[in-house]
């Protein structure tokens, strides 16, 4: 098997522009390369694409927005204060409200302009029935 270069997704829409402006005024992603029907964007060393839903390149068969079933987890240190700052006196809504999770998160979540949902993470202890279903480290 090939050595992996890179990995990230790339969200299919109608709405290229809002659907990228939404991750760069809510997540803090700038633009890398930018055209009507592609926007790549970065923060730090992560990736994401927004691409066009009806463009050439996809084929005909997978044409259209392509967001059900997807769900896209977002890591913070401070979950609390991005609630506060995303939801609480901010402009989203929460499609699921803070809590935390016996299986080591707390988090919320809000959907994107096309219905992606963005669950926002940070990591807590599990319950100990949930520790020892972690696996092991494998390196």
């Amino acid at each position: 098997m090939a050595p992996l270069v890179g990995w990230y997704p790339v969200l299919m829409t109608h709405d290229v522009e809002g659907v990228a402006g939404f991750y760069r005024k809510h997540f803090g992603f700038t633009s890398t390369f930018e055209s009507d029907w592609y926007v790549s964007l970065r923060r730090e060393t992560w990736e994401l694409a927004v691409l066009d839903a009806d463009h050439a390149t996809i084929p005909a068969t997978h044409r259209g927005p392509a967001a059900g079933g997807l769900l896209l987890n977002v890591e913070v240190d401070d979950v609390d204060a991005e609630y506060e700052r995303l939801v609480s006196r901010g402009p989203l809504d929460a499609v699921l409200p803070i809590r935390s999770e016996p299986f080591g998160q707390r988090h919320f979540i809000v959907a994107g302009p096309d219905g992606v949902l963005v669950d926002v993470i940070t990591q807590i202890e599990p319950s100990a029935e949930y520790a020892a279903q972690f696996v092991p480290d494998q390196q």
